[in-house]
């Protein structure tokens, strides 16, 4: 993955649509369309292979609309300008997440002094719960 390439092709290629946003404004808000969506169809996005792709598609499916594009939104600001800045912001960075490779878990087993304090936890809590019971 070409992160520089990524972005490039993000900027020049994001389609950006604005509305109305709500929160804090005050009377900005309902004048003034700062809310941004952005989208991308994915298969524009450069720098990526195509396994890349078709990860992006099966780990982001509920950001991916019918027609193959990657959708995000922002609405956190007050202004236009830092909206479309956090989006395509976030756009990139759920990407290069999407494709980062997960670790492999390694198996461990709990220690043994874990293990025996957790028996004894046990212990006590049975011993509890014995002295609580009412022998007729």
């Amino acid at each position: 993955m070409n992160r520089e390439e990524l972005h490039e092709s993000i900027e020049k290629n994001a389609v950006l649509t604005f509305s109305r946003s709500g929160g804090a404004g005050g009377q900005n808000v309902n004048k003034v369309n700062t809310k941004v969506h952005a989208a991308i169809p994915v298969k524009s996005l450069e720098g990526l292979s195509d396994e890349e792709k078709i990860l992006i598609r099966t780990k982001l499916r509920p950001n991916i609309n019918k027609e193959d594009c990657l959708f995000v939104y922002a609405d956190d600001e007050r202004y236009q300008e830092r909206n479309r800045a956090n989006a395509l912001f976030r756009m990139e960075n759920i990407i290069v997440k999407a494709v980062k490779p997960q670790k492999k878990r390694k198996k461990t087993k709990p220690t043994k002094e874990s293990v025996e304090k957790r028996l004894k936890q046990k212990k006590i809590k049975s011993m509890i719960k014995k002295n609580r019971r009412i022998e007729w």
